[in-house]
């Protein structure tokens, strides 16, 4: 009987069909690759582990680790289809079923999706019957999308995404790259299209909400028992759109800011990459601060709700203001507040929290911090779920990432010239920030030497006046938590206290970038934390004339505009006519360090270095 559900759940979701029918079923299914789907190394690189023994996980870790990373989300399906109601627009769950089955089983980086209605946000429009192209990555033979999850909960059909959608990819074969970035997702796109991006507000550039008050907006009562108004439904869905729809495909903003400032999908190949995130705000707790940085994905960037406690200390937002404007317009009635069932927006999201005790719509536990947040959890909120122990799955996908292998770079390698390139990246300095066998000093380096947009490195800034010393629970602590669980405090030397200050952007500098690997350059173009230095095939130059074009950038020539100062100018001023790009923090500035002419470099030396960089783990 469950095959058969099963079975007949996956069915409704290609076809397009509305299921009413089996209200207390609940179905998951999410594509796990077997063997024979993926990619693997030529040969496993034979580079000794930065972590320890212990820090690298056990077999049974990184097997679970491996299964969650295609198929946990969390439940961020009920945040992005009942909340943000990603697939109730432009893009549904049907049209991406009838779009995997026209592949008759071949794979694809870009699942071309017929736009369901028209839709159009900032300078982009699409009409009903065109094809949207989603970046999501179809491997051969599989019937959903990667770190595609799809659910038949409540008589309906929803999905979520787990790590696999933005940091596995496939290559012309079908077959899967894990821990590869996909670098063509359209995030930003896909989160426009949804009836209530509003719920994603704290991505934008917004300076006050109060902008967007009309005489129709709804009056709630505060959290200290005054007046206010929710913004405008229209109004404001209509600016989040525009802002949103900025993000440049295989980009994703990570901070709750108030400032759009996508940073580019990072590779999950975490070994000896720490720290971890694109400021370095990962370091410290389990697996050196990579569960710290999985957590922070999960439990802020997949459940928007998640934030409604410390929106007040770090969004200057009542709480009751900023769980009303999230929830005012959701996709599904259930969870749409209207005002009339109860005046406080709390009172009303308590009557339908699927988690309840703890912020947010997915399976989330209070940290030992909580309310405050820590340098363990940028919400005070773990992602967890019932019946694991605390940080275990978190663990897992940690040591999983940790066991990852370059993958193959598909350039055809030339020995003699790839050792006259390593010679020059000696002779130029490249190895002085990118030395050792991870190519990476793993050092946190100021917005002032790089010289470049500080506007990410600044963006954990907010939290500074709402954080407590780090903790944790002692290991083993079941899910759900016991009533007093035992706790342990994180002990940090002056000279970490020093380095997570400036990685949260808690001091008076610009901030830090952190310095990182050089493994995958073949397979991660654009480069820069901004994924602003992009150059296409034949001669296209900046963000504007490849990606927001639907074109791919080509490795080779973005890399040379990464070391060629007369390339890079054209870039920048490229990327600066776009009005779009500039005010989403995309410039593609910093890293000025040429080797070039300006430095004394031929053209030869500088080609030789693009392919020791592009090769430099084959």
């Amino acid at each position: 009987m469950r095959k058969f559900l099963f079975l007949f759940a996956v069915i409704m979701l290609f076809f397009g069909v509305a299921i009413y029918a089996l209200p207390k079923v609940s179905i998951d299914y999410a594509f796990v690759p077997e063997a024979g789907d993926i990619r693997e190394p030529e040969k496993k690189l034979k580079i000794a582990s930065v972590s320890s023994e212990v820090e690298m996980g056990t077999t049974e870790q990184i097997e679970l680790g491996r299964k969650l990373f295609y198929e946990e989300t969390f439940g961020n399906e009920v945040f992005f289809t009942d909340i943000l109601g990603m697939f109730n627009g432009a893009l549904t769950l049907g049209n991406i079923g009838k779009a995997i089955l026209k592949l008759n089983g071949e794979g694809t980086n870009n699942l071309r999706v017929e736009a369901y209605k028209d839709f159009s946000a900032g300078d982009f429009s699409i009409k009903k019957g065109d094809l949207i192209d989603t970046g999501l990555d179809v491997a051969k033979g599989a019937k959903t999308p990667i770190g595609f999850k799809v659910v038949f909960d409540e008589g309906r059909l929803k999905a979520g995404v787990s790590c696999a959608a933005c940091h596995a990819t496939v290559d012309e074969k079908g077959k899967i790259l894990e821990g590869v970035p996909n670098t063509d997702l359209q995030i930003g796109l896909a989160l426009a299209m949804g009836t209530n991006t509003a719920s994603y507000f704290t991505h934008t550039e917004l300076k006050d909400i109060k902008e967007y008050i009309s005489q129709s907006s709804l009056q709630i009562e505060t959290s200290e028992g005054t007046k206010d108004a929710l913004p405008d439904i229209d109004k404001f869905e209509k600016f989040v759109d525009a802002e949103i729809i900025k993000w440049p495909a295989g980009s994703n903003d990570t901070t709750i800011d108030l400032h759009n400032n996508p940073v580019q999908v990072p590779d999950a190949m975490t070994n000896g990459d720490r720290p971890f995130g694109w400021s370095g705000q990962g370091q410290i707790g389990p697996f050196n601060g990579i569960s710290a940085a999985i957590n922070n994905a999960h439990s802020q960037n997949m459940d928007a709700v998640s934030a409604s406690e410390i929106s007040k200390y770090t969004m200057k937002i009542d709480k009751e203001v900023y769980l009303g404007t999230v929830l005012q317009n959701a996709a599904n009635p259930k969870y749409r507040y209207d005002g009339k069932s109860s005046k406080k927006p709390s009172a009303f999201f308590a009557k339908v929290d699927p988690t309840p005790g703890v912020p947010g719509v997915n399976r989330l536990i209070k940290s030992p911090t909580y309310p405050k947040i820590s340098y363990m959890t940028s919400v005070g909120i773990l992602s967890s779920s019932a019946g694991y122990k605390v940080y275990e799955q978190l663990n897992a996908m940690s040591a999983y990432m940790n066991s990852l292998s370059p993958v193959p770079s598909g350039i055809q390698r030339d020995s003699e010239k790839a050792e006259k390139g390593e010679r020059v990246f000696t002779k130029a300095g490249c190895i002085s920030c990118h030395a050792g066998a991870f190519a990476t000093s793993n050092k946190l380096i100021s917005v002032e030497e790089l010289k470049t947009n500080a506007s990410r490195a600044k963006g954990f800034s907010p939290l500074k006046s709402y954080h407590d010393e780090p903790k944790v629970y002692e290991e083993g602590t079941p899910v759900p938590l016991p009533e007093k669980p035992e706790i342990n405090v994180i002990k940090t030397t002056p000279e970490q206290e020093q380095l997570l200050q400036l990685a949260w952007g808690f001091t008076n500098t610009k901030g830090v970038y952190k310095t990182i690997s050089l493994y995958n350059l073949s397979r991660s173009a654009p480069y820069l934390h901004d994924g602003g230095v992009a150059v296409g095939p034949n001669g296209e130059v900046g963000v504007t004339e490849t990606i927001l074009q639907g074109k791919l950038p080509d490795p080779y020539h973005s890399l040379k505009a990464m070391v060629d100062s007369r390339l890079r100018d054209i870039v920048i001023e490229s990327n600066a006519k776009n009005k779009s790009l500039f005010t989403a923090n995309v410039t593609g500035k910093g890293h000025s360090f040429w080797v070039d002419q300006t430095t004394g470099f031929s053209e030869s030396e500088q080609d030789a270095l693009i392919h020791y960089l592009l090769t430099l783990t084959d």
